[in-house]
């Protein structure tokens, strides 16, 4: 099968959506079907050997944002694909999608980035009607798409009370080769874990890109918890304000790879902060590595944490919710306890999501759209 992706953001930079993307390639690849990702510049020229077409695009907010020109239709003319795949639709996505309407080929939409909600907590008194107009933009974009899949339980009824059709469930896969316990026993882990917890402190860790929407600034109190240190991994246009909120806390900076599993894998608590997430990868990776997870009970993270078995949900209205929640994780009596019966169960509860059952998955949507043809 021939593949078009259509990307909102890819490498260089890092993020879920680039994440995601990457990880159907590499599956693709892996199954033997052909595909070119179109995405804005800077670009790799290519991915896992697939090629990569780079779209003029401007920096909005520390993004990337594709320029939705007239040559994307060209390329996927040249390319010709069975189907074509729009990850995260906003600008260059809405133009994909028009393209492939325009081409008559069969186009899937993965919903992925709550744009509306970012709206919300930027827009300042604005920020209210420009949600509400957010949302009657992204119901036209995917009214384009042939199938549109949410990531989370959340984030489907979101597009359907928002009244967006031909909706479906599709998550995401977790890299469990890369990501599991074992690195505990790593001499850089163990090395890490003695700068960061020099009298044996207990870990609560963060991993993520360090952005106002994050809600990074939630860690604050947890600094003063007797017996804790947090580190925090990631970077992004907050780190320096949050350096500064947080003077307690050790700044690991962007990891990649080995160095990013060993940062899960130095932890013994992890917390995600944010609300907005309309699915949470870095909590099945933290999972995956054999941590406890706490997270607000919002959005995605309410499918991925089964509260007092795999980790803890916090209410994100109550102030001190979150750290009652790692208290009790941490400097309670029964802390190590909990913590490795609900660390344990988290590991087992990934183990079935692999990317490549995910994608094979995401494949069987393409096939059916090749079969069934573009809706009317």
């Amino acid at each position: 099968m021939r593949i078009a992706i259509v990307t909102e953001s890819f490498l260089p930079s890092l993020n879920g959506v680039t994440t995601s993307v990457c990880r159907v390639l590499d599956c693709l690849r892996a199954r033997g079907h052909e595909a070119v990702v179109v995405a804005p510049a800077p670009a790799p020229r290519e991915y896992n050997g697939f090629p990569v077409q780079a779209i003029t695009r401007v920096p909005v907010r520390q993004f990337q944002v594709g320029l939705p020109t007239p040559e994307i239709e060209s390329m996927l003319s040249a390319f010709s694909p069975d189907v074509v795949h729009v990850a995260s639709p906003f600008f260059l996505g809405a133009r994909g999608l028009v393209a492939a309407r325009n081409l008559d080929i069969p186009v899937l939409a993965i919903y992925q980035t709550d744009m509306a909600a970012y709206v919300l907590q930027h827009g300042g008194a604005a920020g209210r009607p420009a949600a509400r107009a957010t949302w009657r933009y992204l119901r036209w974009v995917h009214s384009l798409a042939d199938l549109n899949l949410a990531p989370s339980s959340a984030a489907l009824t979101d597009l359907r009370r928002n009244g967006i059709t031909r909706t479906g469930l599709w998550g995401r896969g977790v890299d469990t080769a890369l990501f599991h316990p074992g690195w505990r026993d790593d001499a850089g882990c163990r090395a890490l874990r003695r700068t960061l917890a020099p009298r044996g402190e207990t870990i609560v860790g963060y991993v993520g890109r360090l952005a106002p929407e994050k809600e990074v600034d939630r860690l604050t109190p947890l600094v003063d918890l007797p017996g804790v240190k947090v580190a925090v991994t990631g970077d992004g246009p907050s780190r320096q304000a949050l350096q500064a909120l947080l003077p307690g806390a050790t700044f690991l900076g962007r990891r990649e790879g080995d160095d990013l599993a060993r940062a899960y894998a130095v932890c013994d608590v992890f917390v995600h902060t944010g609300t907005h997430e309309t699915f949470g990868q870095t909590l099945q990776e933290a999972a995956a590595t054999g941590l406890p997870v706490v997270a607000p009970r919002r959005g995605g993270p309410i499918d991925l944490v089964d509260h007092g078995r795999t980790g803890l949900l916090f209410d994100p209205d109550d102030p001190t919710d979150l750290t009652r929640h790692v208290a009790s994780l941490t400097t309670a009596e029964d802390a190590w306890e909990r913590r490795a019966v609900m660390g344990e169960e988290a590991c087992v509860r990934v183990q079935g999501r692999s990317w490549q059952s995910l994608v094979d998955g995401l494949i069987a949507h393409y096939a059916d759209l090749t079969r069934l043809g573009t809706a009317a």
